[in-house]
C-alpha cells in the first residue's frame, strides 16, 4: 500500500520519513517543488495522479506571527489546500489524515480542551487552521483531523533548539510562564499518525481528535526542563505574555484532552519529558558527528 505524504522537510514529515524505513507501507514524500500548497488544484491533481491508499498532510504554514501580515497565503496553505486534498480523497474513497493545531481555541479557562469544544481562534494562523478543519469536515472524506501542540524535534527550528542555543549564550532567560500546554515530540506525532492510518484502512471512522504531550507545562517550565536535561546552567525567569508582546496573540490555555483518541485508536498521551531526552540525545549525536567531520 502506498501512502502519499504532503511535506518533507517539516518536523513531523521528517519523523514519518524515519518510520517509513521500517514500515510495511510504501511512502511518497512531496517536497514544496513537488506540491506547493499555494496551489490547491495542483495538490488535488497530484493525489489523482498517484492514486495512493491513503494521504497524510504534514505540510503547513507554521509561522504564527508572519501569518498576521500574510493571512491570505496562510488561508490557502492551511485551509484551502487541505480542503482540496480531502475532497479528492473523498472522490477516490481513500483515508485522509490532517494535522491541525491548538490555535483554533481562544485559550480561555484552565481545563483541557475537548475535540468538539467551541473554537474561537485569536489570530490569522488559528483562523487558517480552522478553515482547513472546516473544509476537511465538509469534504465527506474518511478523514481524521488531529490537533496537536508545541511540536519539538531534532529537525528544523523549534523551541527546544532555540532554548539550547540561547541557554549557552546567556546566564538567565525570560520565558513566558502563563501559557500552558502540552509539549509534543514530532516522533510521537508521526507514530500516532501511522497508527491512525492503519486503523482507517481497516475501516475506522474519522473525526477530530487531540494529541499532545503530558504533563501540562508552561513554556517557562518546559525551558527549565530543557536546561536541566542538557546540563546548561542557565536560569529561567518566568514572565507574563503581556511582557513579551508578539504580532499574534497566543492562547494562554493550550491543554488538549486526548481521551477520545485513546478510546478510538488506543493511542495514549506521550510523556514529553522522555521525548525530550531522546531529542537531546539525537542532537548530541549530531553535534559529535559534526565535530568529527571538522576534525578530519
Amino acid at each position: 500500500m502506498n501512502i502519499l505524504v504532503f511535506g518533507y522537510s517539516g518536523q513531523v514529515a521528517q519523523e514519518l520519513l524515519r518510520l517509513s524505513e521500517k514500515s510495511t507501507f510504501s511512502f511518497i514524500f512531496l517536497e514544496r517543488q513537488d506540491a506547493d500548497l499555494l496551489f490547491p488544484d495542483r495538490c488535488a491533481q497530484i493525489i489523482f495522479d498517484h492514486k495512493p491508499s491513503a494521504v497524510i498532510n504534514a505540510a503547513a504554514w507554521t509561522a504564527v506571527d508572519a501569518a498576521e501580515t500574510s493571512e491570505s497565503d496562510a488561508l490557502v496553505i492551511n485551509g484551502k489546500s487541505p480542503g482540496a486534498m480531502a475532497r479528492t480523497c473523498a472522490e477516490l474513497s481513500i483515508p485522509f489524515v490532517h494535522i491541525s493545531s491548538d490555535y483554533v481555541f481562544d485559550g480561555s479557562g484552565n481545563t483541557p480542551w475537548q475535540p468538539y469544544d467551541i473554537v474561537k481562534p485569536l489570530g490569522a494562523y488559528g483562523r487558517s487552521k480552522l478553515l482547513g478543519e472546516q473544509l476537511v469536515q465538509d469534504s465527506g472524506a474518511q478523514a481524521v483531523i488531529m490537533r496537536t501542540s508545541w511540536v519539538f524535534s531534532s529537525h528544523g527550528s523549534n523551541f527546544v533548539k532555540t532554548m539550547l542555543r540561547l541557554g549557552k549564550e546567556r546566564d538567565i532567560l525570560n520565558v513566558v510562564g502563563d501559557q500552558v500546554g502540552g509539549p509534543t515530540s514530532a516522533s510521537a506525532i508521526a507514530g500516532a499518525v501511522l497508527t491512525i492510518v492503519e486503523a482507517l484502512l481497516k475501516g475506522s471512522s474519522g473525526g477530530i481528535f487531540h494529541f499532545s504531550g503530558a504533563p501540562a507545562a508552561s513554556w517557562a517550565e518546559f525551558a527549565s526542563v530543557i536546561m536541566d536535561q542538557a546540563d546548561i546552567p542557565c536560569k529561567i525567569n518566568p514572565i507574563l505574555s503581556a511582557d513579551y508582546p508578539t504580532k499574534a496573540s497566543r492562547p494562554l490555555n493550550s491543554r488538549l484532552d486526548g481521551y477520545t483518541l485513546f478510546e478510538e485508536f488506543n493511542i495514549s498521551q506521550p510523556d514529553w519529558i522522555k521525548g525530550l531526552k531522546c531529542v537531546l540525545n539525537e542532537l548530541n549525536e549530531l553535534n559529535e558527528l559534526k565535530e568529527q567531520s571538522h576534525g578530519t
